[in-house]
């Protein structure tokens, strides 16, 4: 990265130790980063982060026990673009850390026990494949089970090309999941990150008893290249950002990531069935 110097001299700015923001382009020394959970001190734009990082951010700390991890994709069409399926799918292993796109378990949040999916937008582009599937199923089903509350962190580009209509098919497997839990009366808290997009919330990402988002996160099914086509009309300014989303109905809150573990913890207590019931608790 590059800082403009006097005189029209130029610096090189080392990456592992600086990080511009895209937003104000103030440049950020990464580890004061950090401890800002991943937010710009100056304009507050809030970059994206791995799903392991998200959940230290977001349960209370040593609570998290981590279920379903040893699942992985197949490659059920022999799927080959730049490069056969099974190789990219070993690439993003590699870039994320994660088995693959969503990381699941159960955590205490506010001192509430609650059942968990992170997905994480670096194993190809959060994409939602029969694995992202069957983990946010078996997440809901777990919920269901312990009569806990449910909370899915999404960020995602939509269904997984690769796998075709099975990755489709992933949709209607998880909202019907998710229709059980609504049916027995247990919260399911749906928190938008940046971007949500394409069959993620077209399904569960949309359909939380509250639905929150990060500041300025994506939210829409389709880009705004190709809803503006679609349409054939100008779109207005901060169409599918997280405020316009939420002027318009879509959302209940949009909240900063500072205050998001307070803000679930707060719902969460305020959704508690009376008498307390001890699943839910210390």
């Amino acid at each position: 990265m590059r800082l403009r110097m006097p005189f029209g001299r130029r610096k090189e700015l080392p990456s592992h130790m600086w990080t511009q923001c895209p937003d104000c382009a103030e440049m950020l020394f990464n580890k004061q980063l950090a401890r800002n959970m991943s937010v710009c001190p100056k304009c507050e734009h809030h970059f994206r982060i791995p799903a392991r990082q998200r959940i230290e951010l977001l349960v209370d700390k040593g609570s998290f026990v981590e279920h379903d991890a040893g699942l992985t994709s197949a490659d059920p069409l022999g799927f080959v673009d730049t490069k056969p399926y099974p190789q990219r799918i070993e690439a993003a292993r590699t870039k994320s850390g994660a088995n693959d796109a969503v990381i699941t378990g159960s955590a205490r949040i506010g001192g509430c026990y609650v059942e968990l999916a992170v997905m994480d937008f670096d194993f190809i582009g959060g994409s939602m494949g029969s694995v992202v599937g069957e983990k946010i199923t078996r997440t809901a089903e777990r919920a269901l089970a312990e009569q806990r509350p449910l909370v899915i962190v999404s960020a995602s580009g939509g269904a997984r090309m690769q796998e075709g209509t099975l990755a489709l098919m992933q949709m209607a497997k998880v909202v019907m999941a998710l229709g059980r839990l609504a049916d027995a009366g247990i919260p399911y808290i749906s928190v938008l990150t940046d971007p949500t997009t394409g069959g993620v919330l077209a399904s569960y990402g949309s359909l939380g008893d509250l639905v929150l988002a990060e500041p300025k996160a994506l939210i829409g099914f389709s880009g705004a290249r190709v809803t503006d086509q679609t349409i054939g009309e100008r779109l207005p300014a901060g169409f599918q950002r997280a405020e316009f989303v939420l002027e318009h109905g879509f959302i209940d809150q949009v909240v900063p990531r500072s205050q998001l573990k307070e803000r679930i913890g707060s719902f969460l207590e305020a959704l508690r069935p009376r008498p307390a019931d001890a699943r839910w608790s210390l």
